[in-house]
């Protein structure tokens, strides 16, 4: 049975690139800006390094959603990784739809190491919309 989890109950695995969005993330700890908990953040190099299976295999092991932020366009440290990040990403959110998955799972945004405020709000928009939606079981294996 499925039902909507409250943002409290909600799993959010975030993908954050190590020269801006997860700077950003550390920005805002440091700041003591305030956003939810439920945030497991894992720090890449790049966004543009992010395979979309891993994206799939976070939403397969029972995360609720997925965020993967990296660097503005134009500022990316390794030229044009986060531009290969947004193609890969509006792909893998048709195969999403296809799959039967809701494409608001996945999220992707730009920050700069100097958002801290932007990255608090980014978040709890994502556990917000992820929320909303009911526990997806589609991805996840069960345990025979």
């Amino acid at each position: 049975m499925t039902k909507v989890k409250t943002p409290q109950e909600v799993t959010i695995v975030a993908f954050l690139c190590n020269w801006c969005s997860y700077a950003g993330a550390d920005l805002a700890g440091v700041s003591r800006l305030q956003y939810p908990a439920n945030v497991r953040v894992i720090r890449v190099p790049c966004s543009g390094r992010v395979d979309p299976l891993y994206i799939v295999k976070a939403l397969q092991e029972g995360a609720d959603g997925v965020l993967v932020s990296g660097c503005h366009p134009g500022d990316c440290h390794y030229l044009s990784g986060n531009l290969f990040a947004r193609r890969k990403f509006a792909m893998l959110k048709e195969f999403l739809v296809y799959l039967g998955i809701e494409p608001q799972r996945v999220q992707f945004s730009w920050g700069s190491a100097s958002e801290g405020g932007r990255f608090a709000s980014l978040i709890e928009k994502v556990v917000g919309d992820v929320a909303k939606l009911k526990t997806s079981r589609k991805l996840v294996r069960e345990e025979a």
